[in-house]
């Protein structure tokens, strides 16, 4: 079986990708797709925490000094060895998270790109020079932060690691990055990947545990920075933590994205957008677009398609290439996900199908969490499903008539991470777009997440930016030099 147990070691307390023994073990981590414990996950402590830091620190220093090109070819010879192993670590996911192997194979992709995107710009970075009367001049440099944190997420293990350190390591500063503990495997792999490639030693450390050693991380006086990935409760615990240290903090939390579909669609289109944005990774995604509005006229033939779709999704054995959907993270997160399909049943919403748990035919993997994507109907905007993050497969459909209604109803949120619209109209669209309260709006297409192009949200869903040129500013910061050539002029 691809997912036994005894293909792993146990995963010990990690600092600088070496594996250091620890006693207490958090808890199991498990095969999501099997339900089987795989090994214990330890947590790292205080001494551990601070071990982490300091060898950090001590590379920044070194690897601070080094010029951007420097910094660069080591990059690159990173994102080259993720290339050369891409379907090696794309199992690992896999196993690590439960996602299709078809998925998990463009994530690694998106992770090299993006040590490769930001290996680009590192020799880039410059400040500006200032004329002054009198001969004099002004400059400013660009300068890392020191030790950064990494605080990352069980849906995107690989990516989001390298999403949070490509940035870090390009301006200068080093990273100690904790994983999910629900997903401890992928991070190491990384963290082995850029010492091969040639950073300093502790360079990028990984750190296992839970919230006891997020907080450690978080109120640590040696740590500059704070960039986390998770949910909204987390996340302001995360700032409220870092506020006392005076911490730059970037946050990439939750979302209840609108779809707003319109009648004059390309309805095949926006039909495959709507399956983009519910069902990558399960439904657990935090930008999808969980809340399709769908114009009156055409809602019969857009359930009538979505539903035939949905239906043909290939649930089961995620490491098959034909699988479309894998398993879930955890027995816990799958019964959530399906009481909120409970709820709305009973709130009134019309399930049209799936909603349900899903049982492999392949008997290793009966005890995975896996459950059937689903499609509401007859949703309203004040039904839980509609109002709450599910984080799982389950897509609620809205019927709206005009243009400013639905731009009302679609803002009506406490969150902004993304949206997305369907029309053939051109003005329309970017109208649209620019109502729209989110850090992201997807035209004709959903879920398109280039390495080039900044992320983050608006309101609850945080601030901040990963990926694009943008998030230079995020993990540097700006020295003003004044020089003088003549004589001071004294006022005393």
């Amino acid at each position: 079986c691809p997912h036994s147990p005894a293909s792993f070691q146990p995963l010990f307390r990690t600092v600088d990708a070496q594996f250091v023994p620890g006693s207490k073990p958090l808890r199991p981590f498990c095969c999501v797709a099997a339900g089987r414990v795989l090994c214990q996950m330890v947590p790292c402590g205080a001494e551990e925490v601070d071990e982490a830091i300091m060898s950090a620190h001590a590379a920044y220093v070194q690897w601070s000094k080094k010029s951007g090109m420097e910094r660069a070819r080591v990059m690159l010879e990173a994102a080259r060895i993720i290339r050369e192993r891409r379907e090696k670590i794309a199992k690992l996911e896999v196993i690590n998270n439960g996602k299709s192997i078809t998925e998990a194979l463009v994530d690694i992709d998106v992770a090299w790109q993006c040590i490769e995107y930001y290996a680009g710009l590192a020799g880039t970075l410059a400040g500006q020079h200032f004329q002054l009367p009198g001969g004099a001049f002004a400059y400013t440099r660009r300068e890392p932060l020191g030790v950064c944190v990494g605080i990352g997420a069980w849906n995107y293990p690989f990516q989001i690691a390298a999403w949070k350190s490509a940035p870090a390591l390009a301006c200068g500063n080093a990273m100690v990055f904790k994983p999910s503990p629900f997903t401890p495997v992928t991070a190491v792999i990384l963290a082995e990947v850029y010492k091969e490639a040639g950073v300093p030693d502790g360079l990028f450390c990984v750190v296992q545990g839970g919230a006891e050693t997020g907080s450690l991380l978080c109120n640590h006086p040696k740590v500059a920075k704070v960039s986390f990935t998770g949910s909204v409760p987390t996340g302001k615990k995360v700032m409220e933590m870092s506020a006392k240290g005076v911490k730059q903090v970037t946050l990439e939390l939750g979302g209840k994205s609108p779809l707003i579909i319109f009648k004059d669609c390309d309805l095949e289109n926006a039909v495959k957008g709507a399956l983009m944005a519910n069902f990558l990774t399960q439904g657990q995604v935090c930008c999808n677009g969980t809340r399709v509005f769908v114009h009156k006229d055409i809602l019969p033939q857009f359930l009538e398609e979505v539903v035939k779709r949905t239906k043909a999704i290939a649930v089961g054995d995620p490491l098959l290439d034909s699988t479309r959907m894998g398993a879930l993270i955890t027995k816990p997160h799958l019964e959530k996900v399906l009481g909120f399909v409970s709820q709305a049943k009973k709130e009134g919403g019309r399930v049209l199908c799936g909603g349900e748990p899903f049982v492999p035919s392949d008997p290793k993997l009966k005890g995975g969490y896996f459950m059937s994507p689903c499609i509401l109907d007859n949703c309203r905007d004040d039904m839980t499903c509609v109002k709450e993050e599910i984080f799982g497969p389950v897509m609620s459909v809205l019927p709206f008539d005009t243009e400013e209604e639905v731009i009302r109803r679609a803002n009506n949120t406490t969150f902004g991470l993304a949206s997305g619209v369907f029309t053939r109209d051109i003005s329309r669209a970017h109208r649209v777009a620019a109502s729209l309260e989110a850090g992201t709006c997807f035209i004709n297409n959903y879920n398109i997440s280039p390495v080039e192009v900044p992320f983050g949200g608006y309101k609850m869903s945080g601030f901040g930016r990963e990926n694009g040129q943008v998030t230079i500013e995020y993990y540097s910061q700006l020295k003003t030099v004044v020089v003088e050539t003549g004589d001071v002029e004294n006022y005393f």
